[in-house]
C-alpha cells in the first residue's frame, strides 16, 4: 500500500482551461486546477460563482452544457449531494448497495460501511424512519461503499442543524482517514472549510481567486484560535468584513 506521502505526489484531478457557459453567461472562465491524490479540498465561493458547475463537470453530470477545456478524474468517482437522495421505496441497505453495483461482495461491503457511519442494524429500515442526519449518514455510506478514488460532495451538510453538522464533520474526517479518497467539498461555510480541508480554493466570478493550504493538524475544533487568521482571510476573499474585495 502506498504511504500518504506517496499518494499526495500523484495527481488525482486535473482541470485545464475549463470553461462552461449557460446561454451568454460564462460560469467557469478558463479554470486550471490540480488536486493530488488523497488531498481534501474545500471549494468556497458566493452564490453563482461556479462551485456546483465545477463539481458537476468533474462528476460528468453536465452533458449538453456549452464549454471547453480538459478534465482528468479517476475511474471511481462518487457524489454526495445536499439532500440524501435516498430512494423512498427501497430500504436503507438497498439504497447503500446501489453504490456497490457490480461488486461481488456488495452485501458485505454494505454492512461494513453502514457500521462505519453508525447505522449498524438499520439496513432494514425505510429512509423515512431515519432522522435527517441519519439519512445523510446513509448517503455517505452509499458514496463510500465502493471505495471511490474521488469523492465529490456538494454541500452535504447544508440542510442539517448546527449540532448535527458538527457531528457529521467528525464522521466525514474519520471516513476520509479510513478510505483515503481525494475529496472536493463544495460549501458556503468558511468554518466548515477550514475545520475539514487540507486546502481551500475560492471561486469568484468563474475564476480561482484564492488557493491556500490549511497548515494545521487534525482535529481542528471550532473556536480554535489558530483558525482565526484563515477565517479572516477567506471571509475577506468572499467579500465579508474590513478589507474585503469589493464587487465590480
Amino acid at each position: 500500500m502506498a504511504t500518504l506521502t506517496e499518494q499526495l505526489t500523484r495527481t488525482s484531478v486535473r482541470v485545464d482551461k475549463l470553461t462552461r457557459r449557460y446561454g451568454d453567461r460564462i460560469i467557469l472562465d478558463g479554470i486550471d486546477l490540480e488536486i493530488p491524490s488523497g488531498q481534501f479540498v474545500a471549494l468556497l465561493g458566493r452564490s453563482g460563482s461556479g462551485k456546483s458547475t465545477l463539481l458537476r463537470a468533474l462528476a460528468g453530470l453536465d452533458h449538453g452544457v456549452k464549454g471547453s477545456g480538459r478534465l482528468s478524474v479517476p475511474a471511481r468517482v462518487s457524489v454526495a449531494f445536499q439532500d440524501s437522495r435516498l430512494l423512498p421505496w427501497k430500504r436503507v441497505a438497498d439504497n447503500v448497495i446501489l453504490g456497490a453495483a457490480g461488486s461481488r461482495d456488495a452485501k458485505a461491503r454494505t454492512n461494513t460501511t453502514l457500521a462505519e457511519v453508525g447505522l449498524a442494524g438499520r439496513g432494514h429500515d425505510w429512509p423515512n424512519q431515519l432522522s435527517g442526519g441519519e439519512q445523510q449518514r446513509a448517503a455517505l455510506a452509499r458514496a463510500l461503499v465502493n471505495d471511490p478514488e474521488l469523492l465529490l460532495a456538494d454541500e452535504p451538510f447544508g440542510a442539517l442543524d448546527a449540532l448535527t453538522r458538527i457531528k457529521m464533520h467528525e464522521l466525514l474526517r474519520d471516513l476520509v482517514q479510513r478510505h483515503r479518497p481525494t475529496v472536493l467539498l463544495v460549501t458556503h461555510d468558511v468554518d466548515e472549510a477550514i475545520v475539514l480541508a487540507d486546502r481551500v480554493v475560492v471561486l469568484d466570478q468563474g475564476v480561482i481567486s484564492e488557493d491556500i493550504t490549511i497548515d494545521l493538524p487534525h482535529p481542528r475544533p471550532y473556536g480554535d484560535q489558530h483558525l482565526a487568521d484563515y477565517r479572516i482571510h477567506l471571509l475577506r476573499a468572499l467579500g465579508v468584513g474590513p478589507g474585503a474585495k469589493a464587487d465590480e
